[in-house]
């Protein structure tokens, strides 16, 4: 059984300096910037054969559109650099440029024909912006062209949110209810629920979309969102949202690791459009292979789940 994981971040220390990077701990910052040494023994002690690499925190979304394509553009031929040394056990997503639409498409195609990547990660809203305003159909239209799918992964909340909803809360937990606690899933759901609800993805039936942590509580208000959202002649959207979601959304395990939200996702998403990974490194290898050697599957669909869905998706 190939074991292939989606979501495994890296933070590249030579850029450390030109962008305000979130807030992180020693060790993860050290483990964010290996690639040959802890990161790979951990991959082998516990049968990981193959991780998809992706810049984790503030990056090019941060920088004016100038200086955004061009430390992506770095960003990306060093990671490719570093990654050739082991073919087999790393690929990537591309970093964007995300500030200039435009430039993100040709820095999505330049990443796939120079550099073999398989996607591409965003990191939560740009600039206080979701992916469904028509300023970032040159991104979705390529993406859906090339067949590269795009993770959308959490971001910091907007400064006007986390006034609202977490800045009052004491000591650190109005950042952990923002970020990893709740807020980060729910503003992913969100994204993906604009991208549905505007017809973006019914505009662009080809273009695959993946998010992590379960479907980002998705799965549990599925039904509802059909209900809730019912198709009509003078909706914007053709299809329900859970066919939608089966049709052009897939989603990871990242991050959570019991069974009640994996059997949920299983019954909403479908066997196909689930996907193992684990977080590396905010959250560890053995976890994630604890997870998978509980699932209460048969061996064949157990290995779409490990990594056979992965491949197909990505052509790995």
């Amino acid at each position: 059984m190939r074991i292939i994981t989606l979501e495994e971040h890296i933070a590249l220390p030579e850029f450390a300096n030109e962008i305000q990077q979130w807030p992180l701990p020693p060790q993860a910052v050290e483990k964010l910037a290996d690639i040959n040494d802890v990161r790979l023994k951990s991959m082998d002690d516990n049968g990981i054969d193959m991780q998809v690499l992706s810049v984790v925190g503030r990056g090019a979304e941060s920088l004016p559109p100038r200086k955004a394509l061009q430390f992506a553009m770095r960003y990306n031929d060093i990671l490719a650099a570093r990654i050739a040394a082991h073919p087999t056990r790393f690929k990537a997503f591309a970093h964007l440029p995300m500030s200039s639409p435009t430039a993100a498409a040709n820095e999505l195609e330049r990443a796939k024909e120079e550099h073999h990547f398989c996607g591409a990660l965003i990191n939560g809203l740009t600039n206080g912006k979701f992916l469904d305003l028509p300023g970032f159909r040159p991104l979705l239209q390529k993406a859906e062209q090339l067949q590269m799918p795009l993770y959308l992964h959490p971001g910091l909340p907007p400064e006007a949110v986390a006034e609202a909803y977490y800045n009052d809360l004491p000591g650190s937990m109005g950042v952990m209810l923002a970020c990893g606690g709740w807020g980060w899933h729910a503003e992913t759901a969100l994204h993906v629920l604009r991208l549905i609800i505007t017809g973006t993805l019914d505009r662009y039936p080809g273009l695959k979309i993946i998010i992590g942590h379960m479907g980002e509580m998705i799965p549990m208000m599925m039904s509802r969102l059909d209900e809730k959202f019912q198709v009509s002649g003078t909706g914007y959207h053709r299809r329900e949202v859970s066919q939608t979601l089966r049709d052009q959304v897939h989603i990871t395990t990242s991050g959570i690791f019991t069974l009640p939200p994996l059997m949920a996702a299983l019954g909403t998403f479908g066997i196909n459009n689930v996907m193992f990974s684990v977080d590396y490194p905010f959250s560890t290898n053995e976890a994630g292979k604890q997870l998978l050697e509980s699932i209460p599957l048969s061996p064949e669909d157990v290995a779409k789940i490990a990594g056979g869905n992965a491949a197909s998706l990505l052509g790995l």
